[in-house]
């Protein structure tokens, strides 16, 4: 059962924390999570256990179309009430674009009650000044754009330079996004990664050195990702590309709950040693 005590017990134990958690709305430390399709009891589940913990809820590649249109709109509205953005993936811009849909895309993500829209080109080669031109249209139509710098297929993204990726970040700021994305895919694959999910530092530092992690998110699907990027910038990076069942266990690196990213044991603990210590937890 749980107590008015064990509330306290639970209180006294959060003033450990670190400063990684803010409240919403946030500007930074934001979690955008993937959905590859979780249904709505599913995602009402997700909220109550973690909505204060999510920013972003982004509806996966082109998932969106398939559902039930009345079912889509509940979820939708499900999270708008939790003060969750809601995005479809920019793979469905890119399709709608290649076949002359561009259109018909803005008006079911508007019908649909989408807050945000992604501006992608990791799919098809879309002209720089068109994608330039969809992130001021989105921003027009009055959804809030996070824009995306890097290619899905990883011969085509390694062609990449850091200062290519600094140079195409900086023109889709100024064109109207929010923020943007640094590609890395559901793998954790490319982008400021290599072919096993291992960060590549030195192009992730080139990227933070000249744009600053306020602006990025860094799409980090792995574990191991999420501790390097903490470890390296700080607790309020922006991170992408977060599954579901992953929500709460980002949140503990944010806040130091977990052995990867907890702070130091305190001088008096250490002092007491092993025997003592354990007593001064049993009085509180």
């Amino acid at each position: 059962m749980y107590t008015s005590g064990t509330s306290c017990i639970a209180d006294q134990l959060k003033e450990v924390m670190g400063s990684g958690l803010t409240n919403k709305p946030r500007e930074i430390g934001l979690t955008a999570v993937l959905d590859k399709g979780l249904g709505l009891r599913a995602m009402y589940d997700l909220v109550e256990l973690g909505g204060s913990y999510i920013d972003i809820v982004k509806f996966g590649w082109g998932t969106s179309v398939l559902y039930p249109l009345q079912t889509l709109m509940d979820k939708i509205t499900l999270l708008r009430a939790a003060g969750i953005a809601v995005c479809p993936g920019g793979t469905l811009l890119e399709i709608a674009w290649a076949n002359a849909r561009t259109e018909a895309f803005f008006a079911f993500a508007e019908e649909a009650g989408f807050t945000t829209i992604e501006v992608s080109d990791g799919t098809y080669n879309v002209p720089r000044r068109v994608k330039l031109a969809l992130i001021a249209h989105a921003a027009r139509l009055g959804f809030r754009v996070v824009s995306e710098v890097g290619k899905k297929n990883p011969e085509d993204d390694v062609r990449l330079t850091s200062a290519q990726r600094v140079a195409l970040v900086r023109q889709e700021l100024e064109a109207g996004a929010w923020k943007v994305i640094i590609e890395g895919r559901e793998s954790g694959t490319v982008g400021i990664y290599d072919a096993r999910g291992a960060v590549q530092g030195e192009l992730a530092d080139a990227l933070v050195a000249a744009l600053g992690v306020i602006s990025l998110v860094f799409e980090a699907p792995q574990k191991s990702q999420q501790v390097w990027l903490i470890q390296r910038y700080g607790t309020q990076v922006n991170f992408g590309n977060i599954p579901p069942e992953e929500v709460l266990s980002l949140a503990t690196l944010r806040c130091g709950l977990r052995s990867d990213t907890a702070m130091p044991a305190l001088p008096e603990v250490r002092q007491e040693g092993e025997w003592t210590a354990p007593l001064r937890l049993r009085a509180i």
